[in-house]
């Protein structure tokens, strides 16, 4: 009998020729990279040594995966966990919970209630069953699940006020609400969350106090987490929720602070972002760490809802609907609106309603408006003016509206992707290309390939290597991910190959589910996910939890 000698194999992949950027700033090198076990394990010149397999890189650039600092995939995961739109344009660790959101924790007995609240994001999630209550066992329950690529978690303000606080009603918590939000809080710490975070134009999370913010922080602050927040206004009201941030990361000694999707809202206000760079930089000068992420788009996308005044969203759904029907309330609506009373944003008098475009809709016959501004469903459905559009939507669709808002000014944009306390974040969701539910933000397609094609490439605002340190390290530092974001040895293998000649995104706002060009190769943990365009049905994906 003869025997046949198989070598073993060193590697399971090597890359080859490529130019790596190693994600830390520094100018590229030529090196080769050998994979084993979904880690790197040697960094070399040349790598000599047999592979199972090889990947040529040869003009193409090797950097770290991006880690999206500000996502909300984990929205989409109960429907979809193939995170195919943002694995497409090189994303392989999502930070999500952000704006208040989550899916956890869910107490026992309020199950129903929990899905009621989901259901005005998309009713489909309201069919879903949430076999798990504490934080911890929601982590579990996805890890069980798999998923395609990495994520790691916040747990949402609205939803520790839904599950201990209270809730819905626009008032302070009680004694022994704020001691049952704080155990949930530091469940949610204990079980791997790397912070919380809010968002202070929802209800009911706009009712919150700055106070009681920064005595749940406190709790956040022992597990040396982070805040992340949708500030309180990002137009007329952006200095002082900037300010609002500092003062909160301040005064509950937490780790840091981050400003989710940092952007001026309003044509009025647009060249605020000096002072509001200028109140970051100060507070990171006198010890106060706060940084933002942002978006290259001049949309941002929301819930129609949050156009409402703060009192008109307060309560339960089946309150809110019934509330906004009666006539003597919507004309209240209008005059407050048109008058400039609100105690939040106010889209309607700074962008105005031809700049409001409709991404989602829960009812199949409102589908022929998905992409159209309300003045232009206004001439379509014949209606008396936009306001009978606006609440006829909101009515009809019980609650269930999404729209993108244009509202930001490039200068804006510009200035804060240069910042130096700048990452890059989507603040959207990993969702299939073959998605059907409205004519979602580009964003969730595009958003890097948009910075390295247009503001790198195009127009040089930024260096290869300082965008890729935005999108890789920076946001692993961020919140003290150690072993991602840096090509280095002994560090999970999660890699991006692109050209930057041709990078670039195609989605947009008409035609959103397209994905980019440009990219050939991303790894996860070490396996190929995305190959030449096409997407491997391998999990291979983690939950990251929060280092102790």
């Amino acid at each position: 009998m003869k025997y046949i000698k198989v070598h073993k194999m060193e590697y399971d992949i090597i890359i080859k020729n490529g130019k790596i950027i190693d994600g830390a700033g520094n100018p590229w090198y030529r090196g080769e990279i050998g994979i084993k076990n979904g880690k790197i394990m040697k960094i070399r010149t040349k790598i000599n040594e047999p592979a199972a397999k090889i990947v040529d890189a040869r003009g193409l650039i090797v950097s770290p995966g991006f880690i999206d600092i500000h996502s909300h995939s984990d929205l989409v995961l109960p429907i979809s966990r193939t995170l195919e739109s943002t694995l497409h344009q090189g994303i392989t660790t999502s930070v999500v919970g952000m704006c208040g959101d989550g899916m956890a924790p869910i107490p026992p007995g309020k199950e129903e209630e929990f899905k009621k609240i989901v259901a005005t994001m998309d009713p489909a999630l309201a069919e879903m069953e949430y076999p798990y209550h504490t934080f911890a066992e929601y982590l579990d329950f996805l890890q069980r699940k798999k998923i395609s690529a990495n994520l790691a978690f916040l747990v949402g303000y609205g939803n520790i006020r839904f599950a201990g606080g209270q809730g819905g009603e626009n008032r302070d918590a009680t004694p022994e609400e704020m001691e049952a939000m704080k155990g949930y809080l530091r469940e949610a710490m204990e079980a791997g969350a790397f912070g919380m975070s809010t968002g202070l134009i929802y209800a009911p999370q706009i009712f919150a106090k700055t106070e009681e913010i920064i005595e749940l922080m406190k709790i956040v602050a022992e597990y040396n987490g982070y805040y992340f927040s949708h500030i309180r206004g990002e137009g007329e009201n952006v200095i002082n929720a900037v300010k609002e941030v500092i003062e909160i990361v301040e005064k509950s000694g937490c780790a840091g602070g981050q400003i989710a999707h940092h952007k001026i809202s309003g044509k009025a206000f647009w060249g605020r972002s000096k002072e509001t760079l200028r109140l970051i930089e100060e507070a990171n000068e006198r010890g106060i760490s706060v940084t933002c992420d942002q978006y290259p788009y001049n949309r941002g996308m929301s819930d129609l809802p949050t156009a409402l005044p703060g009192w008109a969203r307060e309560g339960t759904k089946t309150e809110i609907l019934e509330r906004i029907r009666n006539p003597e309330i919507q004309a209240r609506i209008r005059k407050e609106v048109e008058e400039g009373l609100l105690q939040g944003e106010n889209w309607i008098k700074d962008e105005r309603f031809e700049n409001i475009y409709i991404s989602s809709v829960s009812k199949k016959e409102w589908e022929d408006v998905m992409g159209k501004s309300i003045s232009e469903i206004t001439k379509m459905k014949n209606f008396k003016d936009d306001w009978e559009t606006f609440f006829k939507l909101i009515i009809e669709n019980e609650l269930a509206v999404m729209v993108t808002i244009e509202s930001m000014g490039e200068e804006d944009i510009r200035r804060i992707m240069t910042s130096r306390y700048q990452m890059v974040g989507t603040d959207g969701f990993g969702i299939p290309v073959a998605f059907s539910r409205g004519a979602f933000h580009p964003r969730c397609f595009g958003t890097y390939p948009r910075v390295l094609g247009k503001y790198v490439r195009e127009e040089k605002l930024l260096t290869l290597e300082q965008a890729i340190r935005k999108m890789t390290s920076f946001p692993a530092q961020r919140i003290g991910i150690q072993d991602r974001g840096l090509l280095i040895e002994n560090s999970w293998a999660d890699i991006v190959i692109f050209n930057p000649d041709t990078i670039r995104d195609r989605a947009t706002y008409e035609r959103p589910y397209q994905t980019p060009e440009g990219i050939s190769h991303v790894l996860v943990n070490g396996v190929v996910m995305i190959k030449d365009g096409k997407q491997s049905k391998k999990k291979p994906g983690m939950i990251i939890r929060r280092p102790t």
